[in-house]
This record gives C-alpha cells, structure tokens and sequence, in this order.
C-alpha cells in the first residue's frame, strides 16, 4: 500500500511515519506540509491510503477531498486535533477519523480500514474486467463465473452449485462440497448469470441445477416437491412447472 503524509506539523507527521516503520506492506511514498503540496502529490504519486490533516494554512484537508477528482480518491484517514469535523468528514466518505493525540492501537484500527477499504474496491474491479472478459467472449455455456463473498471473489463452475436459495437483497449459494457462500446479490441476477448453464428457478427462492435434481415427489392438492441429490427437498410453485420440461413428462 502507497501511503502519502500530509500534516503541516513536522512531529505529526514523524508520529505517523514511526507507527508505520516496520511495516512490510506499505510504503510511504511521501510527506506535505499543505493543502497545496497534498493535491500535487496524489496527482503525482497516486497513493493507495492519505493520513490527512484537516487544520492546514492555505488548503484545509475537507477542501483537498472536494478538488480532488473522482479517479483520483485514495482512501483518506482524516487527522484532527478536534471532533467538530467529524459530520463533515464522513459526509465526505472518509474510511476513518484519527483524533489527535492517538496511540499505536488506535492508528493500527484506522490502517486496517483504510487497507480493507483498498482490498474491497480491487476485489469489485477485479471482478468487474473478468465478468466484461467472459461478456465478450462468444456466447457459450459459461465454465466459470465469479462471486463476491466475504471480501473475497470466488471463483466457481456451474456444477459446483447444487442450488440456490434467495434471502431479500442476499442469496446462499449450496455447493456440492456442502459449503455455503453468502452474497449480496438477489436471486434474479444470479439466474441471468447461470440461465446458459442448465439451472432453473422451481419457486420464488429457489434456483436448482438441473442436473441436482433426483427426483419429483407429489405432494397435496396436486402440487409436488423437486429432491435433489444431497437430500434438499424444495417446493414447486405452479407457475413455474413450464421451466423443468426438460425433465418433467407432459403429464405433469
């Protein structure tokens, strides 16, 4: 992680950069006394994390954050001496806010952040240029595709999903190693991302793999329940009996 210093006290500054000493996974790439120097230096140097001081002559930090443009908005941990900013800071979507005088503990908190901040925008664009790669790709039965779990992108095949079951804005995928990833995605985009690759909604919550499916059992007043091979037994809605002709009988 490249991290820019910006505090228009010198002994601020060492502090950050001896909490920082010793750190393998970041790299301070430079250090500004003003508000001025600081829009300079992102532009130049664009640093990953900005520890930035809010009470600066001529630029206060809250006006470097509104001049700098969208492509180039690092994560910023805004430092303060006092809790007044506090509204305005997080109105501008900082990751965190340091009041001075802080101790390592607390410094080591707002690095986190910042660097989970980092990991969760590379992850979504990661996985934004994979999904545009596999959209440009002729159209064929996908053999991959990519979910975001956890702070994590997973990559799968179709047939290491057994089903999946919606909850709200989240679906639970049921993998065939008996896992189960959470996502924060609802079940109707997950079924335009596997309609190619033989899966199939049998209920409002459900989405199943159709080669899961064991067997369909009759249940009350005509309607049925789809098993599949670890055991699931879902419900069939009737409306959507016409999406399993491929291996329902007519009769059905």
């Amino acid at each position: 992680m490249r991290i820019l210093i910006v505090d228009d006290e010198p002994l601020a500054r060492a502090r950050v950069r001896a909490f920082l000493r010793g750190d393998p996974f970041v790299e301070v790439v430079g250090e500004c006394s003003d508000g001025v120097e600081a829009l300079a230096a992102i532009g130049r140097e664009r640093p990953d994390i900005v520890f930035l001081d809010v009470q600066m002559p001529g630029r206060d930090g809250l006006q470097v954050l509104a001049d700098l443009p969208a492509d180039q908005r690092p994560a910023v941990v805004l430092v303060t001496a006092h809790d007044r900013f506090a509204v305005d800071a997080f109105a501008a979507q900082v990751v965190d806010y340091l009041l001075k005088p802080f101790d390592r503990e607390r410094f080591a908190l707002a690095l986190k952040r910042a660097v989970d901040h980092i990991d969760m925008q590379r992850a979504g664009d990661l996985r934004a240029r994979v999904e545009g790669l596999l959209a440009a790709a002729p159209a064929r039965r996908p053999e991959r595709i990519t979910v975001r779990t956890e702070g994590r992108v997973v990559f799968l095949r179709p047939d290491d999903i057994i089903w999946v079951e919606a909850a709200n804005n989240y679906s639970t995928l049921h993998l065939v190693s008996a896992k189960r990833l959470l996502l924060r995605e609802t079940l109707s985009s997950i079924e335009r991302r596997l309609r190619d690759s033989g899966f199939t909604r049998v209920n409002r919550s459900a989405l199943v793999n159709l080669d899961q499916v064991q067997e369909l059992q009759p249940a009350k007043y005509g309607d049925y329940h789809v098993v599949l091979r670890n055991g699931t037994r879902l419900s069939l809605s009737r409306n959507l009996r016409g999406r399993l002709g491929k291996i329902v009988s007519e009769g059905l």
